[in-house]
């Protein structure tokens, strides 16, 4: 049976009942997203498979939660480096960035060169909230996405993907299937077109709020932020 889904207007709105009723503050729900990125990646790819992990971040929430995984995945032992070419103001972003460089974990603004030289890529450039064209720098990341042999795990959508529809239709994302995908809080309808490993991580969602949008909380293991699901958004 599938998990039930959550569009883009609901995912919206739950993060706002997340904040208001259920008390978090974005740094709370960003470092737990974060976090769960962050353990979707160690079973996919644990550390003796290879360390460098190329980090690719948008200027949005989904680029955040990509910040906090590195900070994570860095304490693991990885070496990770961070693409973040249209670097927020804000002072969370600002904030998380200085975390990253304060343990010198690498910042590039060479995709290409990077994603020579990585064993894993983490796409978090856009998240549920992506509608449109996919604006500069990002069509020629999200080409090289597409074609790359290096394995890529996408966090709450694959970067160009229309949260309800799937892949566009033509241009960057056309074809893109990452090897996963980590659904935040709950997956999003696209992951029906989606047919790679699909990891949930929402451990954080309380009963009321997963009853008021109707929604499946997985069983997670013991100290486990992600708990992985079959093809499609079933339960394995």
């Amino acid at each position: 049976m599938a998990l039930k889904t959550l569009s883009a207007k609901n995912a919206a709105a739950l993060d706002e009942d997340l904040m208001s009723t259920g008390a978090f503050s974005i740094d709370q729900l960003m470092e737990l997203a974060g976090l769960s990125v962050s353990q979707a990646v160690y079973r996919l790819h644990p550390p003796q498979k290879g360390k460098n992990i190329l980090i690719a971040c948008g200027p949005g929430n989904n680029g955040g939660d990509g910040l906090v995984a590195a900070r994570h995945l860095w304490h693991y032992g990885y070496r990770p480096t961070i693409y973040y070419p249209k670097q927020s103001k804000n002072e969370l972003y600002q904030r998380l960035a200085t975390q990253l460089k304060n343990l010198d974990i690498p910042f590039t603004d060479d995709f290409s060169s990077a994603l020579d030289q990585s064993d894993h890529v983490v796409d978090a450039i856009f998240g549920f909230s992506f509608s449109g064209e996919v604006r500069e720098p990002f069509p020629s990341v999200i080409r090289a996405l597409e074609s790359t042999k290096v394995p890529v795990t996408s966090v709450d959508a694959p970067s160009s993907w229309n949260i309800e529809s799937g892949p566009p239709s033509s241009g960057p994302g056309k074809d893109f299937q990452p090897a996963a995908l980590i659904s935040l809080t709950a997956p999003k309808p696209l992951v029906k077109l989606f047919k790679g490993r699909h990891f949930i991580g929402g451990r954080f969602v309380s009963p009321e709020i997963a009853r008021k949008y109707d929604l499946d909380i997985p069983e997670y293991d013991g100290l486990d932020q992600v708990v992985e699901t079959g093809a499609g958004g079933g339960k394995l």
